[in-house]
C-alpha cells in the first residue's frame, strides 16, 4: 500500500553510470563504498557483492595507486554492478582505470595538474562514455578558499565545485554529477541548496564522515531528509563508520521514509509499552533480519495491543495486532478469522510475509504484460 510522494523532484540532465540513469526523474540511486584494501581483490569483490545483495546499485573503489589499478581490473571482471573509481591526482590512473572498464570516475578536473593532463581524461572519458563526478568536500577546500573564507561554509563549497565545473564546460564535456559534502548538516544543506540553483547536472547527495552507525544514519537521515524533501538529490551515500552494507539499508529506509522509493519490507511497528502482548521487539528484529532478501514494497504492521493496532493493520499489507495469547491478524486491511499463536510470531509471520510478497510479484508480472 504504498503511497506515492508528493515530492517534486528538481529537474536535472540525464547521466548514466553503466546501465543506471542518474537524473532527470530517474530513481534515486543508493550506493557506498568498500572500505577493503582494493589491492585485495577477493576481499572487495567478496564486499561488493554484498553490498549488492542487500540493492545497493552503485560501489565506489578507492584507486590510489598504479597496483590498485591492476587489481580494479581483476575486481571489475567478477562483479556486474556499476563501479565508481575514486582518484586523487593522478590522471594516468584515471586513464588507466577507464581502459579497464570503469563506469564512473570520481575525480576534480582541478587537481589533477595542467591542462594537457585534465583534457586527456576528459577526452578519455567522453570517447568511452563515462561521466565524473565532481567531488567537494569540506575538509579538503583549497588553500586559497580557507584563507578567503577562514572557514568552511556553503560559499566556500560552491565556489570549489564551480572551479571544477567550468573546466568541464570549458572543455565541452556536460556527462557530470556533483557533490559538495560537509560532516555538519546545516553546511552540507546550504551548499547543495545554493549549488542546485547554479548547475542543471544531477547531484550526489552525503553527509560525509557522519559518524558510526547510530550517530551517523541520524545526522545522515536529518540532512539527506531536508534535501530529499524539497527535490534535491539524484543519488546518495549514507557514510557511515560501519560495513557499507549497513549505508545500503539505512539509504533506502530514508527513502522509502520520504515515499520517494520503495523497496523491502516497511516495517511499521510500536515501540512497546506495557500494554504489548508479545515481544515486539525481538519480533520486529528477527523479521528484519530474515527478510533482507526481499525486494518487494510491502507495509506490514506490528503492534503490540489493541489500541492502535488495528488502524495501522487496516492501512497495511499484513497487519499484526497483539492479544492475549492469540494475535488478531490482517490482510489487505481487512481482519482474518484466524489468529496467531504469540509464541510462534515470527516463524508464523515470516511464512506469510513471503506468501504474499510472491503473490504480489505475480500479479505485478501479469500487469505489466498486460500493459505490453
Amino acid at each position: 500500500m504504498f503511497a506515492e510522494s508528493p515530492i517534486i523532484r528538481r529537474k536535472s540532465t540525464r547521466i548514466y553510470v553503466g546501465s543506471v540513469p542518474i537524473g532527470d526523474g530517474a530513481p534515486i540511486a543508493v550506493q557506498s563504498m568498500t572500505n577493503t584494501l582494493t589491492t585485495d581483490v577477493a576481499a572487495t569483490v567478496a564486499q561488493i557483492k554484498r553490498i549488492q545483495g542487500v540493492g545497493g546499485e552503485l560501489v565506489r573503489v578507492s584507486i590510489p595507486t598504479m597496483e590498485a589499478a591492476e587489481a580494479f581490473k581483476l575486481i571489475k571482471q567478477q562483479v556486474s554492478i556499476p563501479l565508481i573509481a575514486d582518484i586523487h591526482f593522478d590522471y594516468r590512473i584515471a586513464l588507466k582505470v577507464a581502459e579497464y572498464g570503469v563506469d564512473c570516475l570520481r575525480i576534480n578536473p582541478g587537481n589533477i595538474g595542467s591542462m594537457d593532463r585534465v583534457r586527456s581524461v576528459v577526452d578519455c572519458a567522453r570517447d568511452k562514455g563515462i561521466p565524473i563526478r565532481i567531488g567537494v568536500n569540506g575538509g579538503s577546500l583549497e588553500k586559497d578558499l580557507q584563507e578567503k573564507y577562514g572557514e568552511p561554509t556553503p560559499a566556500a563549497l560552491v565556489e570549489s565545485a564551480m572551479r571544477h565545473v567550468d573546466i568541464l564546460d570549458k572543455l565541452n564535456f556536460a556527462q557530470f554529477k556533483v557533490s559538495v559534502k560537509a560532516s555538519d548538516v546545516f553546511l552540507a544543506v546550504g551548499a547543495y541548496r545554493e549549488l542546485a540553483k547554479r548547475i542543471d547536472q544531477p547531484l550526489h547527495l552525503g553527509i560525509t564522515e557522519a559518524g558510526g552507525l547510530r550517530a551517523g544514519a541520524v545526522k545522515s537521515s536529518v540532512g539527506l531528509g531536508m534535501l530529499l524533501a524539497e527535490g534535491i538529490g539524484d543519488t546518495i551515500r549514507i557514510s557511515l563508520a560501519a560495513d557499507p552494507v549497513e549505508e545500503i539499508k539505512v539509504g533506502f529506509d530514508i527513502l522509502k521514509s520520504l515515499r520517494i522509493r520503495a523497496r523491502g519490507i516497511n516495517f511499521i511497528a510500536c515501540p512497546s509499552c506495557s500494554r504489548q502482548e508479545f515481544d515486539v521487539i525481538s519480533t520486529v528484529n528477527a523479521l528484519e533480519q530474515r527478510l533482507e532478501d526481499l525486494l518487494t514494497p510491502m507495509d506490514v504492521s506490528i503492534i503490540g495491543c489493541v489500541v492502535n493496532g488495528p488502524g495501522e493493520a487496516e492501512v497495511s499489507d499484513l497487519g499484526l495486532t497483539g492479544a492475549r495469547n492469540m494475535s488478531g491478524y490482517y490482510v489487505d486491511g481487512k481482519r482474518q478469522k484466524e489468529r496467531l499463536s504469540n509464541d510462534e510470531l515470527v516463524d508464523q509471520l515470516e511464512k506469510r510475509i513471503r506468501a504474499k510478497a510472491a503473490l504480489m510479484e505475480e500479479k505485478n508480472k501479469i500487469a505489466i504484460k498486460d500493459l505490453s
